[in-house]
């Protein structure tokens, strides 16, 4: 057998793509096991004129793990890849390109616009599968899909038909949430609120009969033209005889009555709250109830409507509300003006102050699919990791308030309702008719708005999938397993979809939900553009490989909490990659000459016995710990096993081997160590999937491709218990010589003579004889003695015991005992006069009061750090007076 040779240094760039461009040559990606138990991810679509960030990379390089995995427990696995065409982010790309060239959309038409706006989605749908496919996601890209394909678009016609046929879409004026900017009407959850500094004014409003007045609180003046009443409490004694009287709305001389409604807070301002129907959800509902006119003052653009006296037309709102107050207070109606701090709705795109705005919309019901998806849950169909997000769930559900769908967008899954203009007739259709299916006239006209982006994507895990057809993917894939997604879009989507797959295919279209943390800088601030803190996942591939990415955010990925990264933190990743990589390229130079032997013909040693039982139990441990998406647990497992098992120990003992044993003995070795190297390989093949696919093609024991390879699975035929007992008693045993060393600080190139000494009947005893030799380099002794008799004089030694064993060390053969006394008093006297120093520090409280918090966390730093080295010092003394 020839020696393999792998290139000196781990540089992932050499390999990488070459790796993933064979994976889809071989289309490997795919479903392959039709007959076995299927797996199905449908990953979160991300938007089509985005860019991947780092919350991205977290996400789909955790189900990526769990894809490999199933794929590789022969599972029928599929993985589906998709995009969203995200209506206002992408109409909004476009509007900005056309704006540089001094153009808008209704300049170019609304079928010209579309035509761009496809072109703009082609090209940054190239540039996200570039980026899906840098970071290694083996999904299944035969089978990607986008939210406006032909496929998706008749599912979304199914869906909306179904639901007006089942009278849960209904069309009416309301009030709804609208965003100037982006000229659209928003659902609930599409706002943001945000802190924002205002003021409250008190605004004095006179009696119709002009004896008197009263005093109203509020933060808009400006909408006071909408006002259609000034509310006070039933229960509030000072205003009880005023209910039913007019006053006169200043500025525009009109009366409006004052009435009683308990929703009025007393303790809030004056107890008086003027009532504007169209412009605040909570008097849209006063305003339901007490039959008040609505009064739109707004028009769409945000500017002030012919609803207001004439000098206040055409103004935005903010200029409106300047000009308002100084009219009221030169005409001596504003009584006070002060600060106030509240919450404001935000637009969730664009960050415009959202505008309450009566409009005729299209909406779903909710309220029955939401109980049905509350009950899904309560019945434990399922299941969220960290189970806190539960709360999150129901609580939303439980309060869950009718859906707009409706937005005054181009760009989007046209509204599929039809009116005609001879007769009126209004026509829900699931093909475009081409007459009115009353009067039979031709002049129909299609609903200009579209609905909103997330109804297309709450049908996302059914309708990928062939929904309604009943197609073979439908039967052989759905209900999909898994569903990886951030905590922000459990309202937007996550409760959406379980609500539409009950209600259109009757089944929940997951069972498990794993939520993400957020990916923070060091200081826990949410990356952002606007703190310029973000970190470009292809900037860490370029630096340090898909892999170490991959496995670094995997390794940090604690269940149900944040990941706080710098672009430092993939380091680690990094170094645990180099290591796989110079361990495997030391033990495949040393196969020249080799033979491998079949190993069921072979006695296992117990150092292969002991490395075969922890190679077992990780796979056991990463099994259990993908089984409740603990993934932080399932990369230290395989860090742990391949570092501290095979690298630290099992290599160290093959390389003895290597030298100092017979040919034919020496092909057992290799024989056995390829056998361990391959099948580590496997088991860390989801996690480190580049790195273990290169290496694996290269041993001489492997054949085809590691991501169709089997799993390594726990076998009760790879228990080695007594070995992993006799083993582990080693370590133990070398770790405490170690400590020694370490404690009297004896430097490695001095030679130790230790007596081991085992209690009774050790398993240990034969294998620690046998292997003097190899145990003596772990611990650099110049003589190891097996005092079983305990006959061995340890007069002048240093004592230490572990489980199952007493050793002694000879330190005066290494170390001028008084020497190192002196040495040793000397720096504990210098360390107490240091820490005597910081003490007077921290105590004066001038310093204290006066010094930087950073000055003081650094002086308490040395306290610590002297009184450590002092503790360290007089044990280190105690043990060399023993001598």
């Amino acid at each position: 057998m020839k020696s393999v040779e792998l290139d000196k240094s781990y540089n992932p760039n050499d390999f990488e793509n070459r790796i993933y461009e064979q994976w889809k040559e071989h289309n490997v990606f795919g479903p392959a096991k039709e007959n076995n138990e299927s797996y199905t991810i449908v990953m979160p679509p991300p938007n089509v004129t985005g860019i991947l960030h780092m919350g991205h990379a977290l996400n789909n390089v955790l189900q990526d793990i769990l894809a490999r995995y199933a794929r590789m427990n022969q599972k029928d696995t599929l993985w589906l890849p998709g995009t969203d065409h995200a209506g206002i982010a992408t109409q909004h790309v476009v509007e900005r390109e056309l704006k540089k060239k001094g153009k808008t959309r209704q300049e170019l038409g609304r079928e010209k616009f579309l035509e761009e706006t496809w072109k703009v989605k082609e090209y940054h749908h190239g540039i996200i599968t570039r980026q899906l496919e840098k970071i290694g996601s083996s999904c299944d890209w035969n089978r990607e899909r986008f939210t406006m394909d032909e496929g998706l678009s008749k599912a979304v016609r199914e869906a909306f038909v179904s639901l007006y046929e089942k009278n849960l879409i209904y069309k009416g004026n309301y009030l709804v949430n609208y965003c100037t900017h982006c000229g659209t009407a928003l659902a609930d959850d599409e706002v943001e609120y945000k802190p924002v500094t205002g003021a409250l004014y008190q605004v004095t409003y006179p009696y119709e009969d002009q004896k008197g007045a009263i005093t109203v609180a509020t933060t808009r003046p400006e909408t006071m033209f909408g006002d259609a009443a000034v509310a006070v409490n039933p229960d509030d004694d000072r205003y009880k005889d005023l209910v039913g009287k007019n006053v006169i709305l200043p500025l525009a001389d009109k009366p409006i009555p004052i009435i009683a409604d308990s929703y009025v807070d007393m303790e809030f301002g004056t107890g008086m709250v003027k009532i504007t129907p169209a412009h605040d959800p909570n008097d849209w509902a006063i305003g339901q109830r007490h039959d008040l006119p609505v009064i739109n003052i707004l028009n769409a653009d945000g500017t002030l409507n012919e609803n207001v006296p004439e000098k206040y037309r055409g103004l935005d709102v903010e200029t409106a509300r300047s000009l308002v107050v100084k009219d009221l207070s030169d005409q001596e109606y504003l009584i006070d003006q002060k600060p106030h701090n509240h919450e404001v709705g935000h637009c969730y795109r664009c960050s415009t102050v959202i505008e309450p705005f009566v409009s005729e919309q299209w909406f779903v019901s909710m309220k029955s699919m939401a109980d049905k998806a509350l009950k899904a849950w309560e019945d434990g169909e399922i299941h969220f990791y960290a189970k806190r997000w539960e709360n999150t769930y129901s609580h939303w559900l439980r309060n869950i308030r009718d859906w707009c769908i409706s937005r005054q967008l181009w760009w989007g899954h046209r509204i599929p309702v039809w009116y005609c203009d001879d007769c009126g007739h209004m026509m829900v259709e699931r093909e475009d008719p081409s007459e009115c299916s009353a009067c039979h006239s031709k002049h129909i006209r299609q609903e200009e708005d579209v609905l909103d982006t997330w109804f297309s994507s709450w049908l996302w895990p059914f309708s990928t999938l062939g929904w309604p057809e009943k197609s073979v993917d439908m039967e052989r894939f759905f209900p999909t397993n898994t569903l990886v997604t951030g905590y922000d879009i459990i309202f937007f989507w996550v409760s959406r979809m379980i609500m539409a797959s009950l209600e259109f295919v009757g089944s929940v279209p997951f069972k498990d939900i794993y939520i993400t943390g957020l990916v923070r800088d060091k200081t826990g601030r949410k990356m952002s553009k606007s703190l310029g803190n973000g970190i470009d996942p292809l900037d860490v591939v370029a630096q340090y490989g898909a892999d170490s990415m991959k496995f670094t955010l995997c390794y940090l990925a604690a269940q149900g909490q944040d990941i706080l990264i710098d672009f430092d933190s993939f380091k680690l990743g990094s170094r645990f990659a180099n290591k796989v990589w110079n361990a495997t390229r030391f033990l495949l130079m040393n196969l020249e000459g080799r033979n491998l032997v079949d190993l069921g013909d072979q006695k296992i040693s117990t150092i292969d016995g002991w490395m075969y039982h922890k190679v077992n139990t990780a796979a056991k441990g990463v099994e259990e710990a993908l089984a409740t998406y603990k993934f932080n647990e399932a990369s230290q497992i395989i860090y742990d096993v391949f570092w501290n098992d095979f690298c630290d120990w099992y290599v160290e003992a093959t390389k003895f081997d290597l030298k100092n044993k017979s040919e034919s003995e020496k092909d057992v070795t290799v024989s056995f160590m390829l056998d361990i190297l391959s099948t580590l390989m496997r088991l860390m093949h989801p996690f480190l999937s580049f790195i273990t696919e290169e290496i694996y093609q290269k041993l001489p024991n492997t054949e085809g491709m590691i991501i169709t390879s089997e799993y390594p699975r726990y076998d009760e035929n790879r228990v080695y218990e007594k070995e992993h007992r006799i083993v582990s008693n080693m370590q133990e045993f070398v770790k405490s010589i170690r400590a020694v060393r370490s404690e009297l600080q004896i430097g490695p190139e001095r030679k130790l003579s230790v007596i081991y000494r085992p209690d009774g009947d050790s398993p240990a005893i034969s294998f620690i004889e046998s292997q003097k030799e190899l145990i003596s380099s772990f611990i650099n002794a110049s003589s190891l003695t097996v005092d079983t008799e305990k006959s061995c004089s340890i007069e002048g030694t240093v004592p230490v015991a572990g489980p199952g064993f007493e050793a002694f060390v000879f330190v005066k053969d290494a170390i001028d005992v008084e020497s190192e006394i002196r040495r040793v008093e000397l720096e504990i006297a210098k360390s107490e006069q240091l820490l005597k120093k910081s003490e007077m520090k921290l105590n004066n409280e001038k310093f204290i009061q006066n010094a930087k918090e950073e000055a003081i966390e650094k002086e308490k730093a040395k306290h610590e750090e002297f009184t450590e080295k002092i503790e360290k010092g007089k044990k280190h003394l105690d043990l060399l007076k023993l001598l």
